[in-house]
Parts: structure tokens; C-alpha cells; sequence
């Protein structure tokens, strides 16, 4: 239990956090594997030739699983000395991506961009990130 006393009280929503966050890359990981019967894309082939529509699905995906790693390293950094305030911008995130992915589930890769909205939360918590680091080495 020193874990517990080592974290921000306020903490427990980082979890909760984290935890939409295993959900949504969840369902955009059903999403391609359904995708992937209905429009015949057999494994280990990452792109079809024929169907735009499942291209849109996989880069759906695709794209949130290149961010995820830096998202993860930057909201940890965030949380731990602002919770409440990096469990926010993270669900902004997290939602984002869900408007991103079904834009993108269109076919028009044009509407991906109803989750840009997700900016506020990935760049915020790199910038808290920053101004933590800036706060450590006693510049701020």
C-alpha cells in the first residue's frame, strides 16, 4: 500500500482514465477485426487494394496505436503532479478518438478530422509535461 501513498489523492481518475483508454483502443481493435471479415483481409495484409472503406477502418487504428505510447508517457507525467486536471484532458482525448474513428468509418478520410478536437488533451498534457520538467529543474 505505499504505492497508495506515493500518488496524488485524486489519482483513482488517472485509472479511470487509463481505463476508457483501454476501451476505446478495444473497440477500434473489434472494429478492424470485423472489418477484416466483411471486406475479406486476411492476416498479416494490413491494406486492401479494393476496399477504401476498410483502409479507413485500419488507419482508424492504426494512426491511435502510433500516438497511444507517447499519449500514455505524457498524461503519466501529467497526472502525477496535476490528476484531476490530466484525467480531463485524457478523456478529451480518449473521446476524440472515438469522433476520429468513426469519421474516418465513412470512407471519406476528410471526416477523421471531427476529432481534432483531441488536441486540446494530447498537446495539453504535454505541456503540462513540459512545465513539470521546467518546474524540477527549478525554472518555474
Amino acid at each position: 500500500m505505499a504505492v497508495l501513498t506515493a500518488l496524488p489523492s485524486d489519482f483513482g481518475y488517472v485509472i479511470f482514465t487509463y481505463l476508457y483508454s483501454w476501451i476505446m483502443m478495444a473497440y477500434l481493435a473489434v472494429k478492424v477485426g470485423s472489418a477484416r471479415k466483411k471486406y475479406g483481409v486476411k492476416y498479416p495484409t494490413m491494406y486492401s487494394d479494393k476496399d477504401q472503406v476498410f483502409n479507413c477502418i485500419q488507419r482508424a487504428h492504426q494512426n491511435t496505436l502510433e500516438v497511444y505510447p507517447q499519449w500514455l508517457v505524457f498524461q503519466t507525467i501529467a497526472a502525477l503532479v496535476y490528476p484531476l486536471t490530466a484525467s480531463v484532458l485524457g478523456a478529451i482525448w480518449v473521446t476524440s478518438r472515438f469522433s476520429y474513428a468513426w469519421g474516418y468509418y465513412t470512407g471519406d478520410p476528410a471526416k477523421r478530422m471531427n476529432g481534432a478536437y483531441g488536441y486540446i488533451g494530447y498537446l495539453g498534457v504535454i505541456f503540462l509535461s513540459i512545465y513539470i520538467a521546467l518546474q524540477q529543474l527549478g525554472i518555474f
